[in-house]
């Protein structure tokens, strides 16, 4: 009941006035059944702006963090989080990555949308930046699309660091649902799933026009010195944004400079 309420009562009157949001490709958001929407991230506004242009409800994993605070703060968070129906997940642990992938499979299996971050974290400086594989397991160990999603404006409306929120055109651009039924089976195959998340990054900067970099976006916002022996490590992302993607089950193994796979879905 509070989703419904925050978005038609509560909190959606207050965004529709000051983003003026209209979507693009919203008939490629699937009336029923479950599916991932793989989004860009600007701003934490975009875990607002999506669901209140989707007439389906979208659940993301939100970090444990913003459940167990102390205090009025604590509280109100703990409350709002779980009113809207968003899923913790404890992303410190051993198997934070596992837990983090089935609580996503969990939200599939009930025919719901999952929204995911594959980035991370939002975005330093406006740019695109190179996408965790999280998302591309939960695609295929669920056996659902994969439908790529640009927001657009909502880092004018919402700049990292900002306290307010400044009135701004907001744009929801949906692309078509991503297929990637053709590597059945191959869930846990580190090279496939590099190939999946790389296509679903492709569909993102093309959807999005945002430049691209062949970066983690962690790596600047948490720079550490990287180790003697491998100058090229990249270290395990911890998102600034409330709602992030899920984790990368495994770590993973660096390659060379890439671009994302430009192949048809």
């Amino acid at each position: 009941m509070w989703y419904w309420l925050f978005k038609y009562v509560l909190l959606g009157p207050i965004l529709l006035l000051l983003g003026r949001p209209t979507i693009k490709g919203h008939e490629n958001i699937p009336t029923d059944g479950a599916a991932i929407l793989a989004s860009n991230h600007q701003a934490v506004l975009d875990s607002f702006y999506l669901p209140l242009r989707s007439n389906r409800r979208i659940t993301f994993l939100a970090k444990s963090e913003y459940f167990t605070g102390s205090g009025l703060k604590g509280a109100f968070q703990r409350w709002f989080f779980t009113a809207v129906g968003q899923v913790p997940i404890d992303r410190t642990g051993a198997d934070a990555a596992q837990d983090a992938l089935n609580a996503g499979l969990r939200v599939l299996d009930g025919g719901k949308l999952l929204g995911i971050y594959p980035e991370g974290t939002r975005s330093p400086d406006g740019r695109l930046y190179k996408g965790k594989t999280g998302m591309a397991r939960l695609a295929l160990e669920s056996g659902v699309k994969v439908i790529p999603v640009a927001m657009v404006g909502t880092d004018k409306m919402n700049p990292i660091g900002s306290k307010m929120w400044r009135p701004a055109k907001v744009t929801v651009i949906v692309g078509e649902p991503i297929d990637f039924s053709r590597f059945e089976g191959m869930g846990g195959n580190r090279f496939v799933e590099r190939a999946v998340t790389d296509e679903v990054m492709y569909k993102l900067m093309k959807l999005s026009g945002q430049e691209y970099v062949d970066i983690y976006a962690a790596s600047l916002k948490n720079p550490k010195p990287a180790k003697a022996e491998d100058p090229q490590t990249v270290e395990s992302d911890e998102p600034a944004a409330p709602l992030a993607a899920v984790a990368d089950p495994d770590t993973e193994q660096t390659d060379g400079p890439h671009v994302p796979d430009t192949r048809a879905s």
